[in-house]
């Protein structure tokens, strides 16, 4: 490996001759500094948002610079993609707009949103696989079948050398940067991006971010070759790439700093951020480089911090599920299973001490039969909106509640230890009454 990382597969000139390539096809994304997550992370947070480009991610750049690259006669026969939804629509989008036919292989599991968008790009798509490999293994099938030029997602110097274009323009729209926060799938984005600005800034640190249920780049890194991870779903489907390029890694190794992983809570969690304060849609994948600053999981420390939102092709139903999500992490949503007194009144004595700490009750299941209730109880589960975990402090410290060690426990677990020592000093008492779910 350590020749191989002496003798990387691109350099900055193939980067400056890709963004000739390209110029004038690919938005030039803009990259505004945003004072809210500055504030949140402690860095002074610059947001490329290459989720505004017309496929809705930064993977057309490496698409456009392969395609512009075809002979006449690879031109003529087409081009074949595997992808799990944003390299198909580059390809498919760029090659239909030179005339090209493209054909794009999806795994079965691909978001709808990706399918239709890269149909109407113009693009044939074969559905196939559970995963990005064996949808890759049946692209290439059928490229030998049909002699047309395969397009990887990544794993191609020329397709790296076309996303590193996103670094020549960031090093010209933050002339003070000082690091880069960049989300790994296979490589190629941030393996072009680091080129372009440690052959230009080495001083500048290139800070890697994966998900941890896929977690290919570190095991790489740690095994000096490309390894195969375990196969595991994740909201970062953008990203969930089980073995790092063997064209990619050397680019890696040389040039990225740091890499660090956050999980599905705190990229689900990065998404509502940008949703919310920075009013940005942004996928899993596309979040993941926020995450690992709002969650401090970088050696940074107040830098001038560039920060990918690579992407935003998000499902509506996996975003309405992860708004969900990222409200019960946040402590806005909680779900309470009460028992109480099987009498008139008890019902309206709780909906009551909750109105009166302003909770609003959105949703509950009201029994007498399961979870092992006493003859003459009854238990409700109330699912809550609320201001946070302040407020279910203080709802949870009112007179007459009850909250079982279980409990607290699973508070622990799921909004740490200081959260839960706090509930369990401004109880009153502790007993089997009240859970949470």
């Amino acid at each position: 490996m350590s020749d191989l990382i002496n003798r990387p597969s691109i350099s900055l000139a193939d980067v400056v001759a890709a963004r000739e390539r390209v110029r004038g096809a690919i938005y030039y994304s803009p990259c505004p500094r945003s004072q809210m997550l500055s504030a949140l992370t402690g860095q002074q947070v610059y947001l490329k948002l290459e989720n505004l480009q017309m496929t809705g991610s930064f993977k057309e750049r490496g698409a456009l610079n392969r395609i512009a690259m075809l002979a006449p006669e690879q031109a003529a026969r087409g081009v074949v993609a595997a992808s799990a939804g944003n390299h198909a629509q580059g390809v498919a989008y760029h090659a239909t707009k030179q005339g090209i036919r493209a054909l794009i292989v999806m795994p079965l599991a691909t978001p709808l949103v990706k399918v239709t968008a890269t149909r109407g790009f113009g693009a044939e798509v074969v559905l196939f696989g559970a995963n990005y490999d064996e949808a890759c293994e049946e692209a290439t099938r059928l490229c030998a079948v049909e002699g047309m030029t395969f397009i990887h997602p990544f794993d191609d110097a020329v397709v790296m050398a076309g996303q590193g274009t996103i670094g020549l323009e960031l090093l010209e729209q933050v002339p003070q940067l000082e690091a880069v926060v960049v989300p790994i799938g296979g490589g190629g984005l941030i393996g072009g991006i680091a080129c372009a600005i440690k052959e230009s800034r080495p001083e500048i640190r290139v800070i890697g971010v994966q998900t941890s249920r896929l977690p290919s780049m570190l095991a790489a890194r740690a095994a000096g070759r490309p390894v195969t991870v375990e196969p595991a779903t994740t909201i970062a489907d953008g990203i969930a790439v089980r073995r790092a390029g063997d064209v990619t890694l050397p680019v890696v190794e040389r040039y990225v700093d740091e890499i660090v992983t956050v999980d599905e809570d705190e990229i689900a969690s990065a998404i509502l951020v940008l949703l919310e304060r920075e009013k940005t849609l942004a996928e899993g994948a596309g979040a993941a480089a926020l995450a690992a600053l709002l969650q401090r999981k970088t050696s940074l420390n107040g830098a001038h911090t560039a920060v990918m939102v690579c992407g935003g092709n998000i499902d509506v139903t996996l975003l309405s599920r992860i708004i969900e999500r990222g409200l019960v992490q946040d402590g806005r949503l909680i779900r309470l299973r009460i028992h109480l007194l099987d009498k008139p009144g008890a019902l309206a004595e709780l909906t009551l001490l909750i109105a009166k700490y302003r909770a609003n009750i959105v949703d509950t299941l009201y029994n007498r039969a399961y979870y092992g209730v006493n003859l003459g109880d009854t238990t409700i589960d109330i699912t809550m909106e609320t201001r946070g975990r302040e407020q279910v402090e203080e709802l949870l410290a009112a007179r007459g509640i009850i909250v079982s060690h279980e409990t607290v426990r699973q508070w622990a677990l799921k909004f740490g230890q200081p959260f839960a020592n706090r509930i369990r000093r401004r109880l009153p008492r502790v007993g089997d009454k009240w859970h949470l779910d």
